[in-house]
């Protein structure tokens, strides 16, 4: 899929594309370039360490920013593959800051399309999140509207041969600013701040992320939002696991939040096929054979009054699992000894 292919990243230095530029440099020796396009010079500096020039001569390290078009025009010259990862992404921070969340989130996605329609790009994955579906905060406004966006592009390619994308995912396993990490910060502590002891979310890892995005640009026909079916987790259950020794104190949820997420709304079920390992949201004008999509990867309609919800999940994580995922995607020294303690 990717012998002889440029692909470009947005948001590159992130969580997210650290992980996707290290599958592809391990699993896909015969890409042309991989292009880092992010705002931030020192972590590409960092990231430059890890991919160096002189082992990996695919890579480049390309500054600009989404909401700078012209950059973008500049960036894509010779590019097959966009993944547009960049976003801004903290829910408080939207809501004390909503231009700013608009400005990157859907002026900058708008961007990406503009730039991929003038260039010789073939293929656009955009990510999204769980917050999107029935968004309640700034966050997932801006990126519903995103998701919007690119499934809309689609109508706009005319003679080329592109596609648009999505794929919408939980809470990804240790990324910046999540639970997992600050429970690990706060375990000396002896308590743990909860939000709400009712709340559930989706977990999805790096790995499965980026394994989700490489099966979307392999699939993808154009204008679908893909859901993976994931795992959920209990708020309280994450607490046990990290720090059993530590008490709970709840502060209650914070502006913008909801006791549990979704990824495929009711309403989006009337509008979506179900899979083996995931949902396919189908955009409001579709531009090819519906049964024939459903045919060629197995798929049938999701039922009437369908919806997919971390609270209402059939697949749960328990306090053993979380453990080892911790040890395996956080951090490989993690034990559950109580720090506080001293205790088994």
């Amino acid at each position: 899929m990717f012998e002889g292919q440029s692909i470009l990243i947005t948001g590159g230095t992130g969580s997210f594309g650290r992980k996707f530029v290290d599958v592809l440099l391990s699993q896909y020796p015969g890409i042309k370039r991989i292009v880092v396009y992010s705002r931030d010079e020192l972590k590409q500096f960092d990231m430059a360490q890890q991919f160096p020039v002189e082992r990996f001569p695919q890579m480049r390290y390309f500054i600009g920013d989404v909401r700078d078009r012209d950059r973008l025009v500049r960036a894509m010259e010779g590019i097959d593959i966009v993944v547009h990862a960049a976003a801004l992404k903290q829910v408080p921070a939207a809501e004390y800051n909503p231009f700013e969340f608009i400005k990157t989130n859907v002026l900058g996605a708008q961007n990406v399309i503009d730039a991929c329609l003038s260039s010789s790009v073939r293929r656009v994955v955009a990510l999204s999140t769980d917050k999107a579906a029935a968004p309640i905060n700034l966050y997932g406004a801006t990126k519903l509207c995103s998701d919007k966006l690119f499934v809309a592009a689609n109508n706009m390619t005319g003679h080329r041969d592109l596609k648009f994308s999505v794929v919408r995912y939980g809470n990804v396993m240790g990324s910046r600013g999540s639970v997992i990490p600050f429970f690990l910060s706060r375990r000396s502590s002896g308590t743990l701040p909860l939000t709400d002891e009712r709340m559930t979310r989706f977990n999805i890892s790096l790995d499965e992320g980026v394994q989700l995005v490489l099966g979307a640009l392999d699939k993808m026909w154009g204008g679908e939002i893909f859901v993976p079916k994931l795992p959920s987790y209990r708020i309280t259950d994450v607490a046990l696991a990290i720090a059993p020794d530590c008490r709970h104190e709840v502060v209650g949820i914070r502006p913008g939040e909801k006791l549990h997420e979704e990824m495929v709304t009711e309403t989006d079920a009337l509008n979506s096929l179900e899979f083996d390992d995931y949902f396919v949201i189908l955009p409001s004008l579709v531009q090819w054979d519906v049964d024939e999509y459903a045919s060629q990867f197995r798929g049938k309609r999701c039922e009437a009054g369908f919806s997919y919800n971390s609270g209402t999940n059939s697949h749960w994580l328990g306090v053993d699992e979380i453990r080892m995922l911790v040890r395996r995607h956080v951090d490989d020294s993690f034990s559950h000894v109580p720090v506080t303690t001293g205790a088994t």
